[in-house]
């Protein structure tokens, strides 16, 4: 049987569940769950005689304004709005405009060429923005109506921006993985060099398919016709447009790697560069600073809503013992230590359908984080591998996040089956470097330990 402080831990997170498929605000979801349960726990134990845990008295109130302001203290945090800044001047600069013009001469002759490009520029924006909502967007908007003309199957060039857009997640500087080193307290510079190496191998595994599917198969990805011939000019054209996004990206991760700068002042770097690449391409007004600052500032606000929401919610399931019965419930499956591995990483692939992975790393993360460092792996590992699951489940039909971004801004005559029917080959590729992490840890620890020992 089941101890009281067992039952109330479990109708906290079934009562958090069921409240999600309400669609009131998951922020408001958490602290109201956090504090309906705190108040009944302390109830419960001095006028029942419940066995609560720890949970004993109104001191938890104290606590939780105490562990929100420890929380939103933190200098790291700063970081967060400097990339989503980063990011939406990024968005707003032309550079992806430019990107997309010029890899279509060099690469639009070849079948399958121009998917190519809309991967490199997928790159290249996960590596700039950190943002997958607005780099599925950005991508689909250049890239799907060229590739349409261009007879592409609606299928293949749907699979294609969707895929690409969510290396948003892996390629350092992510959002993603800022949030899931801060609950984890690892090192972000450890973690942004051990995610680089999955995340670069994504994006060749997508190049490669796309390339072997179109020469298997030259009607999913014919040439463009009438495209000048590559010469010097067009070399070099191409090679301007990419150097200033590169460039950017060298000045805030090679800051942080070579021990320049924290990522803290690194994000603030890539700030600035992405203002100046909007002020050099000509689209840098008061108008377009306004309005990234506006939206910059509602992200935010988004952000750290749900932070002081999962930060209740934390304080409040720790306190009546939520993380020793989710631990004894992990290592009491019998399986071997990889088995549970298999079995977390599952459960966060099911919860990616539902919550996005804002809430996924504030929630499940810190509980399952003991656990894994008691099985004795490495955390660093771990949370890539994490980020890589949730990156799989976003892309996974029928409510992965990133499709829906797909589908809001694609042209009319893409439909949700195509689609659904595009991604299927990236999954199928997703699943293989998940598989390739699991299995080889050098994948992801070997640059951090070359970097710092």
């Amino acid at each position: 049987m089941f101890e009281t402080y067992e039952l109330i831990v479990m109708a906290m997170l079934g009562s958090f569940i069921l409240l999600i498929f309400t669609g009131f605000p998951v922020a408001w979801v958490l602290a109201g769950v956090s504090v309906f349960f705190s108040i009944g726990a302390v109830l419960a134990y001095n006028y029942l005689d419940a066995d609560t845990y720890f949970l004993t008295d109104w001191n938890i109130f104290g606590i939780v304004v105490q562990r929100i302001y420890d929380q939103m203290t933190k200098w790291i945090m700063v970081a967060l709005p400097m990339f989503i800044f980063m990011g939406l001047m990024l968005e707003r600069s032309g550079v992806a405009e430019r990107l997309m013009v010029n890899f279509v001469n060099l690469f639009g002759r070849f079948n399958g060429g121009l998917g190519v490009a809309v991967i490199l520029i997928g790159i290249l924006l996960a590596a700039s923005t950190g943002i997958v909502g607005a780099s599925v967007v950005l991508l689909a908007m250049l890239s799907l109506p060229v590739m349409l003309d261009q007879k592409y199957s609606p299928a293949f060039a749907s699979g294609i921006v969707a895929s690409s857009g969510t290396l948003g997640i892996m390629i350092p500087p992510s959002i993603m993985l800022i949030i899931m080193a801060d609950q984890l307290s690892l090192s972000v510079g450890d973690l942004f060099m051990g995610a680089l190496i999955p995340g670069v191998m994504l994006g060749i595994l997508y190049i490669a398919f796309v390339v072997i599917a179109a020469w298997l198969k030259p009607s999913l990805a014919p040439p463009k016709a009438d495209l000048p011939p590559i010469t010097r000019a067009v070399v070099i054209e191409t090679l301007r447009s990419v150097l200033p996004p590169l460039s950017l990206i060298l000045a805030v991760l090679g800051s942080i790697f070579f021990g320049i700068a924290t990522p803290t002042e690194a994000s603030g770097v890539g700030a600035l560069g992405a203002t100046i690449l909007a002020a050099m391409n000509g689209r840098l007004s008061w108008d377009v600073l306004r309005d990234v600052s506006r939206k910059t500032t509602i992200t935010t606000a988004f952000v750290f809503g749900i932070f002081l929401g999962a930060t209740a919610f934390a304080v409040v399931l720790r306190s009546l013992g939520g993380d020793e019965f989710i631990a004894g419930l992990l290592t009491s499956i019998p399986l071997s230590p990889g088995g549970i591995i298999l079995v977390i990483l599952f459960i966060a692939f099911l919860a990616g359908f539902f919550l996005d992975w804002l809430e996924i790393s504030l929630i499940l993360l810190p509980l399952v984080g003991p656990v894994v460092v008691q099985l004795g792996f490495d955390l660093t590992w771990f949370v890539v591998l994490f980020a890589l699951t949730l990156q799989t489940s976003f892309l996974t039909p029928p409510v992965g996040f990133s499709l829906f971004y797909l589908k809001g801004v694609a042209p009319p005559e893409i439909k949700t089956t195509d689609i659904y029917k595009g991604v299927m080959p990236f999954i199928a590729l997703q699943v293989l470097a998940v598989t390739l992490v699991f299995f080889w840890e050098p994948l992801v620890l070997w640059l951090p330990e070359v970097r710092y020992g």
